[in-house]
This record gives C-alpha cells, sequence and structure tokens, in this order.
C-alpha cells in the first residue's frame, strides 16, 4: 500500500511540473511560457532554466594520450536528421529548432559570444560580423547605370533591380565539430569533450553569379564555414534547448546531451595525428575512397588508445 501511494505520489507530482498544452488556458500562453522556458504551477511562475552538467577539471598531467580531431556531420544521415528538424511554432510537441538555427539565434542575440571565423578561434565575429557572412546584397548593372547618371533609385526600383541572397536553414545540411579525445588517468577511462562546432552552408557572395559563358562560376556549390562556435561557451543554451524526438515527444534531450554522448553519425577529415596540418585530403588528394579509409584508420587508432591504456 505505502509503494502503491509513493508511485501515486511521484505521478502527480510529474504532472503538477510537466510543462504541456494540458496546463495552459490558452494556445498563446503555452507558447509564451515555453519561449522563455517558465512553466505555471498553480498560481506561480516557476523558471525552468537548467545548468548543464559541469566537466571535471583535467589538469595536463592527468592526460595520458590525447588526440584531436574534427568531424564533418551531414545532417541528410538519418541518424543525424534531429540535429536538423525545425519546428519553432509546434504547439502540441516539445518545441525544437535545428541546431544551426539555435546558434545562428543565440549567436545574434548576444547569449553566445564566443563565436568566431575560423576553427583556429582567433578572429571573433560579432552579430553583424555573422550576418554580412551569411547574407549578400547585390544589385544589377541597370541600377548601377541609374545611379550614375545622378538619379536616385525608387522604392519599386529598388525592389526590381536589389537581389538578396542568404543562408538560410534549410541550406545548411553540414555541420562540423572539434573535439579531444584523451585517457584521464585518474578515472583510467577514455573521454571525449566537444570544444567547437559549425555550421557550413553555399556563400552568399558566390550564388547566383554566372561566369562569360553563362554558366555558374566554378566552386558556387561549395559548403564554407559561416562560423565557428567554441562549444563550453554555447552549452548553457544548447542544454535548455531540445531534440526532436520521434519516438516520444514528452522526452526531452537536449543538444548538449546528445552531443556530448556523441550520438550523431561523422566522418573524420582532420585530426592531431595526420600529416602537416592533418587535413586528410590534403596528404591524400583526388582520391574518396582513401580518404574515407584514412577517417576509419583514425577511428581504429582512437579506439586502440583505450586498449593501449589496459597495457600501459
Amino acid at each position: 500500500m505505502k509503494k502503491y501511494i509513493s508511485s501515486l505520489l511521484v505521478l502527480v507530482s510529474g504532472f503538477a511540473f510537466s510543462q504541456t498544452i494540458l496546463n495552459a488556458s490558452s494556445p498563446e500562453e503555452f507558447r509564451q511560457m515555453r519561449a522563455e522556458n517558465k512553466q505555471k504551477v498553480g498560481d506561480t511562475i516557476v523558471d525552468k532554466t537548467v545548468k548543464p552538467l559541469e566537466y571535471g577539471f583535467v589538469d595536463d598531467k592527468d592526460i595520458l594520450k590525447s588526440m584531436f580531431v574534427w568531424e564533418i556531420i551531414d545532417m541528410n544521415d538519418k541518424i543525424n536528421q534531429p540535429y536538423y528538424y525545425d519546428n519553432p511554432d509546434g504547439l502540441l510537441a516539445t518545441q525544437t529548432r535545428s541546431l544551426y538555427q539555435l546558434l545562428l539565434d543565440a549567436a545574434i542575440t548576444g547569449k553566445i559570444q564566443e563565436v568566431y571565423d575560423d576553427e583556429n578561434f582567433v578572429t571573433k565575429l560579432s552579430p553583424e560580423g555573422i550576418q554580412k557572412r551569411l547574407e549578400s546584397v547585390r544589385v544589377s548593372d541597370a541600377a548601377i547605370d541609374i545611379l550614375n547618371s545622378g538619379r536616385q533609385l525608387t522604392e519599386q526600383e529598388k525592389k526590381e533591380y536589389t537581389d538578396i541572397f542568404k543562408t538560410t536553414t534549410d541550406k545548411v545540411k553540414v555541420l562540423k565539430i572539434m573535439g579531444m579525445w584523451f585517457i584521464d588517468k585518474r578515472d583510467g577511462q577514455m573521454k571525449y569533450r566537444p570544444l567547437g562546432i559549425a555550421a557550413m552552408g553555399p556563400d552568399p557572395a558566390v550564388q547566383g553569379r554566372t561566369g562569360p559563358d553563362g554558366q555558374p562560376l566554378v566552386g558556387a556549390d561549395e559548403l564554407i564555414d559561416l562560423f565557428w562556435v567554441y562549444y563550453p561557451s554555447a552549452r548553457d543554451v544548447l542544454a535548455n534547448n531540445f531534440v526532436y524526438n520521434r519516438k516520444n515527444s514528452s522526452a526531452d534531450l537536449s543538444f548538449d546531451d546528445l552531443l556530448n554522448a556523441r550520438r550523431f553519425s561523422s566522418v573524420i577529415y582532420k585530426s592531431s595525428s595526420g600529416l602537416g596540418d592533418g587535413v586528410i585530403k590534403d596528404y591524400i588528394p583526388r582520391n574518396a575512397d582513401e580518404q574515407i579509409e584514412e577517417s576509419d584508420r583514425i577511428k581504429e587508432q582512437i579506439l586502440q588508445m583505450e586498449n593501449d591504456m589496459w597495457n600501459y
């Protein structure tokens, strides 16, 4: 009987604190509470913001072996599609954003400030700088002729002769992640720590441009690094935003949970164990099959690090 009552209390408590449409007086209230990460318990508004689980301190002398790896996450891969799913206005399911849109919004609003132009994390990008990398405004030759004549463009002419090319969420289907594998000799464990994450998309500066032959410019379809985020600075945002879960819409899995648990499929394109700068395509050029084999070899090398730990 006591066990039954205890189970019932836990169940009731879970319902009382659940943030669902069942507890909202209107759809608008539900969306607002969800957007602000709050919930209504009786007449009280409760803040649901959580702090991510802190990483333990690791001293240099505690690292027995380590390797840095850079990986590509293709969101066309079925296992990676939760990172691409975007449902900002959903009502009956947990609000979810694509990982790219989530990082972009946080970077533009200043919630994430450690944003850089490349994987070396040297040159920081301001919100304005990020916007410039995602948008290209181009005026036609006809508009230039009008301006050269000394006349200003009318509002209708601005719309007619101006093209705006943007790299939007639907065009960003590839992510990069950089992290460190290491053996912590205090715990006797192999661990992974994500350090940086980036979004890749088409360069708006070359979209729509054609050569003298009228064909698109060479490389117009190539993807570029739009921006890099230093991962530890993004954990507060990632821990409070959730991934689409097709099996159970009430089971909240945060982006921080999934990335730290490495629940994604990836291909290594660079490592600290590679030749030169470690970029695979630089020391194995023009051979995609051998590049994939090298990526798999590096993965085996990481697994071997853990096996060697027990024979050290």
